[in-house]
Protein backbone atom coordinates (compact mmCIF):
# COMPACT_ATOMS: atom_id res chain seq x y z
CA UNK A 1 0.00 0.00 0.00
CA UNK A 2 1.25 3.65 -1.21
CA UNK A 3 -0.49 6.16 1.39
CA UNK A 4 -0.49 9.39 -1.16
CA UNK A 5 -2.54 11.19 1.57
CA UNK A 6 -3.97 9.79 5.04
CA UNK A 7 -2.06 11.72 7.58
CA UNK A 8 -2.80 9.95 11.16
CA UNK A 9 0.90 9.27 12.18
CA UNK A 10 0.20 5.29 12.88
CA UNK A 11 -0.96 4.35 9.54
CA UNK A 12 2.43 2.74 8.89
CA UNK A 13 2.51 0.89 12.05
CA UNK A 14 -0.25 -1.19 11.36
CA UNK A 15 1.55 -3.68 8.89
CA UNK A 16 4.81 -3.94 7.15
CA UNK A 17 3.45 -3.42 3.38
CA UNK A 18 2.62 0.29 3.91
CA UNK A 19 4.67 3.62 2.88
CA UNK A 20 3.99 6.65 2.61
CA UNK A 21 4.97 9.61 0.41
CA UNK A 22 2.14 12.37 1.53
CA UNK A 23 2.85 13.77 5.17
CA UNK A 24 1.91 13.41 9.05
CA UNK A 25 -0.27 15.74 11.35
CA UNK A 26 2.61 15.43 14.07
CA UNK A 27 4.73 16.16 11.09
CA UNK A 28 3.08 19.13 10.54
CA UNK A 29 2.10 20.37 14.07
CA UNK A 30 5.46 20.64 15.92
CA UNK A 31 6.74 23.11 13.87
CA UNK A 32 3.99 25.43 14.13
CA UNK A 33 4.24 24.79 17.96
CA UNK A 34 8.01 25.51 18.22
CA UNK A 35 7.51 29.00 15.88
CA UNK A 36 4.67 30.04 18.36
CA UNK A 37 6.92 29.27 21.80
CA UNK A 38 9.75 31.52 20.05
CA UNK A 39 7.54 34.16 18.60
CA UNK A 40 6.02 35.60 21.83
CA UNK A 41 3.07 33.32 21.95
CA UNK A 42 2.83 32.29 25.37
CA UNK A 43 -1.25 31.04 25.97
CA UNK A 44 -3.36 29.06 22.91
CA UNK A 45 -6.36 27.41 22.74
CA UNK A 46 -6.88 24.34 20.75
CA UNK A 47 -9.67 23.29 18.51
CA UNK A 48 -9.19 20.76 16.23
CA UNK A 49 -11.92 18.27 14.52
CA UNK A 50 -12.71 15.28 16.67
CA UNK A 51 -11.31 12.76 14.58
CA UNK A 52 -8.29 11.20 14.30
CA UNK A 53 -5.80 13.42 12.47
CA UNK A 54 -7.04 16.38 14.60
CA UNK A 55 -6.74 14.08 17.67
CA UNK A 56 -2.59 13.68 16.57
CA UNK A 57 -2.48 17.28 15.71
CA UNK A 58 -4.09 18.05 19.14
CA UNK A 59 -1.64 15.87 20.85
CA UNK A 60 1.32 17.11 19.14
CA UNK A 61 1.08 20.90 19.30
CA UNK A 62 -0.12 20.05 23.03
CA UNK A 63 3.30 17.72 23.51
CA UNK A 64 5.95 20.61 21.77
CA UNK A 65 4.24 23.83 23.12
CA UNK A 66 4.42 22.97 26.45
CA UNK A 67 7.74 21.54 26.42
CA UNK A 68 8.91 24.77 24.99
CA UNK A 69 7.45 26.47 28.23
CA UNK A 70 3.44 27.37 26.43
CA UNK A 71 0.27 26.97 27.90
CA UNK A 72 -2.89 25.72 26.59
CA UNK A 73 -5.73 27.45 28.17
CA UNK A 74 -8.58 25.75 26.28
CA UNK A 75 -9.24 22.76 24.10
CA UNK A 76 -12.23 22.33 21.80
CA UNK A 77 -13.09 18.96 19.59
CA UNK A 78 -15.10 20.33 16.74
CA UNK A 79 -17.61 17.67 15.32
CA UNK A 80 -15.97 16.79 11.65
CA UNK A 81 -19.86 17.81 9.69
CA UNK A 82 -21.52 20.67 10.35
CA UNK A 83 -20.35 22.07 13.28
CA UNK A 84 -21.68 25.54 14.43
CA UNK A 85 -18.55 27.84 15.26
CA UNK A 86 -20.56 30.45 17.28
CA UNK A 87 -20.47 29.02 20.93
CA UNK A 88 -16.43 28.33 20.25
CA UNK A 89 -15.16 31.77 18.92
CA UNK A 90 -16.98 33.08 21.75
CA UNK A 91 -15.29 30.96 24.03
CA UNK A 92 -12.15 31.48 22.73
CA UNK A 93 -12.96 35.31 22.47
CA UNK A 94 -14.14 35.38 26.43
CA UNK A 95 -10.71 33.08 27.08
CA UNK A 96 -8.51 35.97 25.49
CA UNK A 97 -5.62 33.65 24.39
CA UNK A 98 -2.67 35.09 22.52
CA UNK A 99 -3.35 32.56 19.60
CA UNK A 100 -5.48 29.83 18.42
CA UNK A 101 -4.27 26.83 17.22
CA UNK A 102 -6.31 24.90 14.25
CA UNK A 103 -7.17 22.03 12.90
CA UNK A 104 -10.19 21.54 10.60
CA UNK A 105 -10.26 19.65 7.12
CA UNK A 106 -10.36 21.64 3.75
CA UNK A 107 -13.51 22.22 2.81
CA UNK A 108 -16.88 24.47 4.17
CA UNK A 109 -15.88 23.87 7.81
CA UNK A 110 -12.72 25.35 7.87
CA UNK A 111 -14.15 28.66 5.91
CA UNK A 112 -17.38 29.32 7.69
CA UNK A 113 -14.35 29.27 11.02
CA UNK A 114 -12.21 32.05 9.50
CA UNK A 115 -15.50 33.87 7.97
CA UNK A 116 -16.46 33.50 11.70
CA UNK A 117 -13.02 34.43 13.48
CA UNK A 118 -13.27 37.41 10.94
CA UNK A 119 -16.78 38.44 11.98
CA UNK A 120 -16.35 38.09 15.62
CA UNK A 121 -13.39 40.55 15.98
CA UNK A 122 -11.17 37.63 17.41
CA UNK A 123 -8.67 38.98 14.82
CA UNK A 124 -9.14 42.67 16.30
CA UNK A 125 -8.72 41.08 19.44
CA UNK A 126 -5.47 40.32 19.45
CA UNK A 127 -6.09 37.01 19.14
CA UNK A 128 -3.80 35.35 16.21
CA UNK A 129 -4.64 32.34 14.04
CA UNK A 130 -1.91 29.36 13.15
CA UNK A 131 -2.85 26.01 11.90
CA UNK A 132 -1.56 23.15 10.06
CA UNK A 133 -0.68 24.03 6.03
CA UNK A 134 -3.95 22.33 4.79
CA UNK A 135 -6.38 24.87 6.54
CA UNK A 136 -5.32 27.17 3.79
CA UNK A 137 -5.49 24.95 1.11
CA UNK A 138 -4.67 25.83 -2.42
CA UNK A 139 -8.22 24.12 -3.48
CA UNK A 140 -10.17 26.42 -0.86
CA UNK A 141 -7.69 29.61 -0.24
CA UNK A 142 -9.64 31.41 -2.76
CA UNK A 143 -13.12 30.68 -1.25
CA UNK A 144 -11.57 31.58 2.26
CA UNK A 145 -10.88 35.44 0.70
CA UNK A 146 -8.96 38.10 2.69
CA UNK A 147 -10.12 36.17 6.07
CA UNK A 148 -6.97 34.21 5.10
CA UNK A 149 -4.56 37.18 5.20
CA UNK A 150 -1.73 37.07 7.89
CA UNK A 151 -2.62 33.16 8.98
CA UNK A 152 0.76 32.04 9.74
CA UNK A 153 1.12 28.06 8.90
CA UNK A 154 3.29 25.04 9.31
CA UNK A 155 3.29 22.32 5.84
CA UNK A 156 5.12 20.69 3.65
CA UNK A 157 4.25 22.03 0.09
CA UNK A 158 3.06 24.95 -1.20
CA UNK A 159 1.87 25.91 -4.46
CA UNK A 160 4.18 29.06 -3.89
CA UNK A 161 7.30 27.11 -2.78
CA UNK A 162 10.39 28.39 -4.92
CA UNK A 163 12.16 25.45 -6.84
CA UNK A 164 13.02 24.79 -10.17
CA UNK A 165 11.24 21.59 -10.10
CA UNK A 166 8.17 23.29 -8.44
CA UNK A 167 8.07 25.95 -11.15
CA UNK A 168 8.02 22.46 -13.45
CA UNK A 169 5.79 20.50 -11.93
CA UNK A 170 3.17 23.46 -11.92
CA UNK A 171 3.29 24.68 -15.03
CA UNK A 172 2.70 21.14 -16.36
CA UNK A 173 -0.04 20.85 -13.51
CA UNK A 174 -1.98 24.57 -14.95
CA UNK A 175 -1.33 23.04 -18.24
CA UNK A 176 -3.17 19.94 -17.72
CA UNK A 177 -6.09 21.27 -15.45
CA UNK A 178 -6.11 24.92 -16.25
CA UNK A 179 -8.79 25.30 -13.68
CA UNK A 180 -7.43 24.35 -10.88
CA UNK A 181 -4.52 25.11 -8.40
CA UNK A 182 -1.89 22.45 -7.41
CA UNK A 183 -2.16 21.03 -4.24
CA UNK A 184 -0.38 19.00 -1.29
CA UNK A 185 -2.88 16.02 -2.31
CA UNK A 186 -1.79 16.54 -5.98
CA UNK A 187 1.99 16.68 -4.69
CA UNK A 188 1.86 13.54 -3.02
CA UNK A 189 -0.44 11.33 -5.39
CA UNK A 190 2.81 12.41 -8.13
CA UNK A 191 5.88 11.03 -5.56
CA UNK A 192 3.93 8.07 -4.65
CA UNK A 193 3.52 7.41 -8.53
CA UNK A 194 7.69 8.32 -9.20
CA UNK A 195 7.87 6.31 -5.86
CA UNK A 196 6.21 2.68 -8.01
CA UNK A 197 7.66 3.83 -11.13
CA UNK A 198 11.61 3.71 -9.24
CA UNK A 199 10.97 0.91 -7.21
CA UNK A 200 9.42 -0.80 -10.09
CA UNK A 201 13.17 0.13 -11.98
CA UNK A 202 15.03 -1.56 -9.26
CA UNK A 203 13.01 -4.71 -8.86
CA UNK A 204 13.59 -5.64 -12.37
CA UNK A 205 9.20 -5.21 -12.37
CA UNK A 206 8.49 -7.49 -10.16
CA UNK A 207 5.74 -6.39 -7.05
CA UNK A 208 6.14 -8.86 -4.87
CA UNK A 209 5.52 -6.95 -1.73
CA UNK A 210 8.93 -7.99 0.47
CA UNK A 211 10.82 -7.24 -2.72
CA UNK A 212 8.87 -3.60 -3.15
CA UNK A 213 8.94 -2.34 0.51
CA UNK A 214 13.01 -3.45 0.98
CA UNK A 215 13.90 -1.15 -2.56
CA UNK A 216 11.06 1.47 -1.11
CA UNK A 217 13.38 2.03 2.16
CA UNK A 218 15.77 4.53 2.23
CA UNK A 219 14.58 5.94 -1.41
CA UNK A 220 15.38 9.47 -1.85
CA UNK A 221 14.67 12.53 -4.55
CA UNK A 222 13.95 16.06 -4.97
CA UNK A 223 9.90 16.67 -5.28
CA UNK A 224 8.10 19.40 -6.20
CA UNK A 225 8.50 20.06 -2.17
CA UNK A 226 12.27 19.48 -1.97
CA UNK A 227 14.44 16.94 -1.02
CA UNK A 228 12.28 13.93 0.51
CA UNK A 229 13.12 10.15 1.76
CA UNK A 230 11.38 7.50 3.07
CA UNK A 231 12.59 6.54 6.78
CA UNK A 232 13.93 2.66 6.71
CA UNK A 233 12.88 2.06 10.02
CA UNK A 234 9.02 3.18 9.68
CA UNK A 235 8.81 3.07 6.37
CA UNK A 236 7.20 7.05 6.52
CA UNK A 237 8.56 10.37 4.59
CA UNK A 238 11.10 12.59 5.74
CA UNK A 239 10.82 16.31 4.57
CA UNK A 240 11.42 19.84 5.11
CA UNK A 241 8.25 21.46 6.98
CA UNK A 242 8.24 25.35 6.29
CA UNK A 243 6.92 27.79 8.09
CA UNK A 244 4.50 29.98 5.80
CA UNK A 245 2.07 33.02 6.08
CA UNK A 246 -0.70 33.53 3.53
CA UNK A 247 -0.48 36.65 1.63
CA UNK A 248 -1.45 38.37 -1.91
CA UNK A 249 1.35 37.93 -4.43
CA UNK A 250 0.45 39.18 -8.16
CA UNK A 251 -3.50 39.48 -6.59
CA UNK A 252 -3.65 35.61 -5.71
CA UNK A 253 -3.68 34.10 -2.48
CA UNK A 254 -0.71 32.40 -1.80
CA UNK A 255 1.09 30.29 1.13
CA UNK A 256 4.74 32.66 0.95
CA UNK A 257 7.12 29.99 3.10
CA UNK A 258 9.60 32.21 5.43
CA UNK A 259 11.22 30.04 7.38
CA UNK A 260 11.83 25.99 7.26
CA UNK A 261 12.64 22.58 9.70
CA UNK A 262 14.47 20.46 7.29
CA UNK A 263 14.71 16.44 7.00
CA UNK A 264 11.94 16.50 9.69
CA UNK A 265 10.83 12.94 10.46
CA UNK A 266 7.11 12.25 11.88
CA UNK A 267 7.42 13.16 15.92
CA UNK A 268 4.37 11.16 16.63
CA UNK A 269 6.58 7.93 15.92
CA UNK A 270 8.74 9.28 18.84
Amino acid sequence: MVVMNAATSTITTKSNYIVRTSHTLPQDTAPIASWAAKNKIKKVFTLVADFGPGHDAEGQFKKTFTAAGGEIVGEVRAPVKNPDFAPFLQKIKDTKPDAVFLFLPPGAETIAFMKGFTERGLGQAGIKLIATGDLPDEDIIDAMGDSALGLTTSFHYSEAHKLAENKAYTEAYYKAYPKDRPNYMSVAGYDGMHLIAEVLKKTNGSADGDKFIEAAKGMSWVSPRGKISIDPATRDIVQTVYIRKTEKVAGKLQNVEFDQVADFKDPGKQ
